[in-house]
C-alpha cells in the first residue's frame, strides 16, 4: 500500500493500531519515503484522512541517449519514451540493452524515477596496467568503464576486462571471470 502524505510518497512499512483507555484512538506507522528510502516513524490520529497511491514499477530497456534525455522500449508494446538524466539513479553506469524499473505513479502515469539494476557488468576500457605481484595490497586506482565513468578498482585490473560494479556508490565489486 502506498499513500500520499504531506506532498510525499510512502509505503507503509509498519503499523500498530493503539486504542488506549482513556483518549481516542490512533494509528502509529512507520513510513518508508518511495523517492528517497527513509523510514520515518508517524502518529496518526482517528479521522485523519489520507489518501492512497497506486505506484508500480515497469521494466523497460535502455535503448540510447540523446540530446533529449535517455530513451527507454517498453518490452511488450515497444513504445519508446523519453526520461530527463536527472530522474535516474546511477545513470553514468547505464548501457544500451540494460533492463531497468520505471516507477510510475499510475493514475497520472508520471514517472518518479528510473531504477537501474544494483550491479552491473561493465568492460575497463582505460587504467593504468596492473603490476605483477600488486594483488595483496588493498589499494586502488581510477579506472574508465565503457560507459564513461571512473571507479575505483585494485592494481591487478587491467584494460579490457570486465568488472561488477555497485550503481547505489559506483565501488568496484569483483572482476568477472570468462
Amino acid at each position: 500500500m502506498c499513500l500520499e502524505f504531506d506532498g510525499q510518497y510512502y509505503y507503509v512499512v509498519e503499523f500498530l493500531h493503539v486504542k488506549p483507555g482513556k483518549g481516542p484512538a490512533f494509528v502509529r506507522t512507520k513510513l518508508k519515503n518511495v523517492m528517497t528510502g527513509l523510514v520515518i516513524e508517524k502518529t496518526l490520529n482517528a479521522g485523519i484522512k489520507i489518501n492512497d497511491v497506486r505506484i508500480e514499477r515497469r521494466p523497460y530497456q535502455y535503448v540510447y541517449q540523446d540530446e533529449m534525455g535517455y530513451n527507454f522500449m517498453d518490452q511488450e508494446t515497444f513504445e519508446q519514451i523519453n526520461v530527463d538524466k536527472k530522474l535516474i539513479r546511477g545513470a553514468q553506469y547505464l548501457k544500451e540493452g540494460e533492463i531497468c524499473d520505471l516507477v510510475v505513479h499510475a493514475e497520472s502515469d508520471t514517472i518518479l524515477f528510473v531504477e537501474i539494476p544494483m550491479i552491473v557488468t561493465l568492460e575497463v576500457t582505460y587504467t593504468e596496467p596492473g603490476i605483477k605481484g600488486d594483488t595483496a595490497t588493498n589499494s586502488l586506482k581510477d579506472a574508465t568503464v565503457e560507459t564513461g565513468a571512473k571507479v575505483r578498482v585494485p592494481l591487478f585490473i587491467n584494460q579490457g576486462e570486465k568488472i561488477k560494479v555497485d550503481t547505489r556508490d559506483g565501488s568496484y565489486v569483483e572482476r568477472v571471470k570468462e
